[in-house]
């Protein structure tokens, strides 16, 4: 029996033009009566999909039609069908972003990636930070720091210097973005289950916004960070290609 497959795809003409042909090919279905979700698009598009699909029992496939699709699969057409049923499944738990803003609002977002706070003014950002309770950095002055996933490691993590997480490591990197005191503190690797708490010093004047997988509110007072073990993303990826394969490859890079 031929897998029911819902065909979604960014705004890109490429990826238009691949759902179109895809769909003549193999047909399409609503995401919520689908066996599989084919993710059309660059790493963006995928991981809006899987927030915007978290809530259905279809794991999702992507097909790179963007740029640098680490959270992707090589594009193909012909053979779709044979690569779903061989794909390989990895699950990934987002974290928990909690945010107070300054006029007492409260945003909550999910973060397949990372959670970061960045400086929204031009005076550097003063963050206290505490995890599981215990205070452990009274000041960190710096551009803005940020909580990684193993997933989200060699993204934005791994551009401010931060470490790659191999899969299923139970491990999330606290990095810090540009840090001007203590100038050569670099972060720290926290057991997944921690919770982190990011305080920000002198809001009114040095302004911070937090950001969870591009979602971003502006002049946030606290921001605290979990990791979600209640929500599981379902990504599928061609065999010998996987998030653990990938990982490993970046550092050899």
């Amino acid at each position: 029996m031929q897998k029911r497959i819902a065909f979604l795809a960014s705004r890109a003409p490429v990826a238009q033009t691949a759902r179109a042909a895809l769909i003549g090919r193999y047909g399409d279905c609503a995401p919520d009566g689908a066996d599989v979700i084919v993710a059309l698009g660059g790493d963006g598009f995928m991981l809006a999909t899987l927030h915007d699909t978290q809530h259905l029992p279809a794991p999702v496939y992507g097909m790179n039609r963007g740029t640098v699709g680490f959270l992707m699969n090589s594009y193909g057409e012909g053979d779709l069908l044979e690569r779903l049923e061989a794909a390989e499944e990895e699950v990934l738990n987002p974290l928990s972003m909690r945010a107070t803003c300054a006029d007492g609002t409260i945003h909550e977002a999910l973060a397949i990636n990372e959670v970061s706070l960045l400086r929204a003014g031009p005076q550097a950002a003063k963050l206290r930070i505490t995890v599981d309770g215990r205070l452990r950095m009274e000041e960190l002055v710096c551009d803005g720091a940020l909580v990684s996933t193993p997933a989200g490691s060699t993204a934005y993590n791994y551009s401010a210097h931060g470490p790659i997480l191999p899969i299923g490591s139970d491990v999330l990197a606290l990095t810090a973005i540009a840090p001007f005191r203590p100038r050569r503190w670099r972060g720290a690797l926290l057991p997944k289950a921690a919770q982190v708490q990011f305080d920000v010093v002198e809001p009114e004047k040095r302004p911070v916004m937090a950001d969870a997988d591009s979602r971003s509110f502006e002049n946030v007072t606290c921001v605290e960070i979990r990791s979600e073990p209640s929500v599981a993303h379902k990504i599928l990826f061609d065999p010998g290609h996987g998030l653990e394969e990938r990982l490993i490859r970046e550092q050899f890079v």
